[in-house]
């Protein structure tokens, strides 16, 4: 599900004048991280760090908005710690987290700030998307009206173990009965990043819309090729 070791960078998402990146692009999970370009400098939201992040930090900034240094790196979800404190330290930056996120800081080695409502001054409004102990699970998203960007970090995404049918964006397996309802009331994005896999890079509202909907009828199917999966893999 998850590789380490010596990663192979793999750009994707570049739309709004930012991109994101996989850091190993053969392991199930594809872990997506994402630069924001800002007129601040660029946001790295959730970062798995790969030679090359740098170089295409930089090449963000100045094709984006012009201002090329990071501005800092965000933790949307409670367990995408991930390499964040090392891309932080690395640029002289704080690792922001939100203000009700618990069991997030004292795991990071870097200098920590908190935030709520938007982002430092990036434009990016924050909204908590689940905030559950039963499955333990904090996730904040990050919303620009002005570019018409989302941010949704784990409870919708497009790699496989997340689809069903001909779905082209899937409700997380373990949300799949209770989907995330925050999503339908924060704007009507045009462009979706996610934490696992490549974004929808337009008519992201009505993406949206629809896997929310599909959920709970397509639960069964996704278990049972989840199902398949182990049994034949």
């Amino acid at each position: 599900m998850k590789r380490d070791g010596p990663a192979d960078l793999q750009v994707i998402d570049r739309f709004n004048g930012g991109a994101g990146w996989v850091a190993y692009p053969d392991e199930t999970m594809q872990r997506a991280s994402h630069a924001l370009p800002t007129p601040e400098g660029v946001w790295v939201v959730d970062p798995v760090d790969a030679d090359g992040v740098d170089d295409l930090l930089a090449e963000v900034g100045e094709e984006g908005t012009g201002a090329s240094d990071v501005a800092g790196v965000a933790v949307c979800l409670d367990r995408h710690k991930r390499d964040a404190a090392a891309v932080a330290r690395r640029h002289d930056v704080d690792v922001y987290v939100p203000t009700w996120m618990s069991g997030v800081v004292d795991e990071i080695d870097a200098p920590v700030s908190r935030f709520a409502g938007e982002l430092g001054e990036s434009g990016f409004e924050s909204f908590v998307i689940r905030e559950s102990s039963l499955p333990p699970w904090q996730e904040a998203g990050l919303y620009n009206p002005a570019t018409g960007t989302m941010v949704v970090p784990e409870s919708v995404g497009t790699v496989s173990y997340f689809l069903a049918g001909d779905e082209q964006l899937g409700v997380h397996p373990m949300l799949r009965l209770t989907p995330p309802d925050a999503l339908r009331s924060h704007g009507r994005p045009e462009q979706l990043r996610v934490g696992h896999g490549a974004g929808v890079q337009e008519n992201a509202a009505s993406t949206i819309e629809a896997a929310l909907n599909s959920s709970r009828a397509n639960t069964p199917s996704l278990y049972a090729k989840t199902l398949k999966g182990f049994l034949t893999g």
